[in-house]
C-alpha cells in the first residue's frame, strides 16, 4: 500500500526530567493531493503518555502536529534512551466520503468527528499505519548516565540529540567532565565519548590533560572538536609550527579535518584546508573527511570538500563503498545529486585536474552539470586555458554548444581566456566559430576587442564572419 503520510521522526524523543510534564511534537505530512488524510494516534502506554489532539484531518499535501504529553513520573525510566516497551501507532486513510461534514465543522468538533470514524470501521478497513518507537533524552539521563559509567546511554543519547550540550552552562559542563575523569574503571571511555561529542570545557586543552583524555588526539584535534576557531587558527599558523600539528592522527587514524567534517564544523574545516591539510586523508578505515560528510547528509560540508579538491571515489577499506555510494544508501539525494550530477566535475575541471576528472567521468558522472550562473565544466576548463580538460570532457560527450545564462558558449570562454590551443582543441572537435551570446558578440568580435591576434586569425581560418562588437558591449564578457 502506498504511503499516505510521512512523519518527521522515525523516533518520538522526549526530554525527560522528574516531577513533571514532559513534552514532544510529531510533524505530520500529507503526500497526496487526491482527498483529505485522517489520522489516529495510539499509545501502548495510555496510563503515561497523553496525545493532543489524538485525532485529526491533514488537507492534501499540508502538514499538521500533535503533541506527546508523557505524565509526571517519580522515577527515571527503567531502560533509555530507547523505551523497549512504549509505542505509538499513526492510523491513517483517506475520507472522501466526510470531506463535507468535516468542512462544515468547527475545528474542535473534526477531531470527534474523525475519532468516531475510526471507531466505526474498526479493522475492517485498509488503513495506512505507522509505528513509532520512543526514546528518552536530555540532560537529566545524560547525568545519571555519566554518574553511572553507562557509556552506551551517553553514547546512543548524545546520538540521538546533538543539541544535548547547548543546555549545559560553563559550570554545568565543567562538572560533568570532571564527573567523568573520577570513575574507576572507563574514565577514559566516558571523557572521550563526551568530548568527541561537543561537551566544551576549558580543561580539556590543558597539556597534563591532552594525551590522557584522547585516543590519541593532539590539541588541535581536541581543539576542532570543541569548536575553538581561534585556537585552530592560532595552532595552525605557521609561527606556531602549525604544519607539525594539521595531519596528526589519533589511534583511528582520524586527522583533525575527519573531526571537523564528522561533526559539521564548515569553519574549522575550511581553516584546517586553508593551512594545507590533506583533503582526501584517510583514517585506518579507509574514510575520508568527504566521506564522513557525506554519511551525514552534510550538503555544505560536500561542496566545500568537493570545490577543495576532495576526490568523491575514494574508497573506504571494508565494504568499498565511496561517498558517492554512502550518500546513495543512506537516502541522502541532496549529497548525492552534488557527487553525482556533475559539481565535482565542474571544479575538477576548473583546477585542470586531468586525474580525478577522467575517474569522474568513467563512473558516470555528468559532462552538462551547470552552476547557478549556468557555466558546465567545458566553460570552466575553456575560461583557464585547461586544454587538456576540455579534450576529456569533450570526448564524454559534452555539448560544445552549452550556454550559460548570458549565452556565451565554451568556446566565446576560450577566447576570453586567451588560451589559443584550447580554442583550437573546441574549434577541431567543430564549436560553432559564428556563435553567438545574448549580446550578439561572437568568439571574433570578442578577440577582436581584446586585440589577440593569434586567436582572430585561428577564427577567421575557420570561418569566423567579421562583425563589429554591438554598441551595448563595454567588455567582452560580463
Amino acid at each position: 500500500m502506498e504511503n499516505l503520510v510521512e512523519v518527521s521522526e522515525t523516533e518520538i524523543r522526549i526530554v525527560f526530567a522528574l516531577g513533571c510534564k514532559c513534552r514532544a511534537t510529531v510533524n505530520i505530512r500529507s503526500l497526496t493531493a487526491a482527498s483529505p488524510i485522517a489520522f489516529k494516534v495510539q499509545t501502548s502506554s495510555p496510563h503515561k503518555f497523553l496525545v493532543n489532539p489524538p485525532s485529526g484531518l491533514i488537507s492534501p499535501l499540508s502538514s499538521t502536529t500533535f503533541q506527546v504529553i508523557l505524565k509526571q513520573q517519580s522515577q527515571i525510566p527503567s531502560t533509555f534512551p530507547r523505551s523497549p516497551s512504549d509505542r505509538f501507532l499513526i492510523r491513517t486513510a483517506r475520507v472522501p466520503e466526510l470531506k463535507l461534514e468535516l468542512n462544515s465543522s468547527s475545528e474542535s468538533n473534526r477531531s470527534e468527528i474523525v475519532t468516531s470514524w475510526f471507531s466505526s470501521i474498526g479493522h475492517n478497513r485498509s488503513t495506512h499505519d505507522i509505528k513509532l518507537k520512543v526514546v528518552f533524552v536530555g540532560p537529566f539521563l545524560l547525568r545519571h548516565a555519566v554518574n553511572n559509567g553507562d557509556c552506551d546511554s551517553v553514547r546512543n543519547i548524545i546520538k540521538r540529540q546533538r543539541s544535548v550540550f547547548t543546555e549545559f552552562s560553563t559550570r554545568e559542563a565543567e562538572s560533568l567532565f570532571r564527573v567523568a575523569k573520577q570513575l574507576p574503571n572507563n574514565s577514559n571511555d566516558m571523557v572521550n565519548i563526551l568530548i568527541e561529542g561537543g561537551l566544551k570545557v576549558d580543561a580539556c586543552t590543558e597539556p597534563k590533560d591532552v594525551k590522557w583524555v584522547s585516543k590519541g588526539w593532539t590539541a588541535l584535534h581536541i581543539a576542532v572538536a570543541n569548536d575553538r576557531r581561534e585556537e585552530v587558527e592560532r595552532l595552525v599558523s605557521v609561527n606556531n609550527g602549525g604544519c607539525r600539528w594539521l595531519d596528526s592522527r589519533d589511534k583511528e587514524g582520524r586527522t583533525p579535518l575527519h573531526i571537523a567534517a564528522s561533526k559539521g564544523l564548515l569553519g574549522n574545516a575550511k581553516v584546517l584546508i586553508d593551512a594545507g591539510a590533506q583533503v582526501d586523508g584517510r583514517s585506518k578505515d579507509g574514510r575520508t573527511a568527504l566521506f564522513r560528510a557525506a554519511a551525514n547528509g552534510n550538503c555544505e560540508m560536500v561542496k566545500m570538500l568537493v570545490e577543495m579538491g576532495a576526490d568523491p571515489t575514494v574508497n573506504e577499506l571494508h565494504l568499498g563503498r565511496s561517498a558517492l555510494d554512502i550518500a546513495r544508501a543512506k537516502g541522502h539525494e541532496a549529497v548525492v545529486i552534488i557527487l553525482e550530477r556533475g559539481e565535482a566535475v565542474l571544479h575538477a575541471s576548473r583546477r585542470g585536474d586531468l586525474q580525478l576528472l577522467e575517474t569522474l567521468l568513467e563512473k558516470g558522472a555528468t559532462t552538462n552539470f551547470g552552476d547557478q550562473y549556468g557555466l558546465t565544466a567545458l566553460h570552466m576548463a575553456a575560461i583557464k586555458g585547461k586544454k587538456d580538460a576540455v579534450m576529456i570532457v569533450a570526448e564524454f560527450g559534452a555539448d560544445l554548444e552549452c550556454q550559460d545564462g548570458e549565452g556565451h558558449t565554451p568556446l566565446h570562454m576560450a577566447v576570453e581566456g586567451g588560451c589559443p590551443q584550447t580554442v583550437e582543441v573546441l574549434l577541431n572537435r567543430g564549436a560553432n566559430v559564428n556563435a553567438r551570446n545574448k549580446k550578439g558578440e561572437t568568439p571574433l568580435s570578442i578577440s577582436r576587442f581584446l586585440g589577440n591576434e593569434e586567436i582572430t586569425q585561428l577564427l577567421v581560418d575557420e570561418g569566423a564572419v567579421l562583425s563589429a562588437i554591438p554598441s551595448n558591449s563595454s567588455s567582452p564578457l560580463s
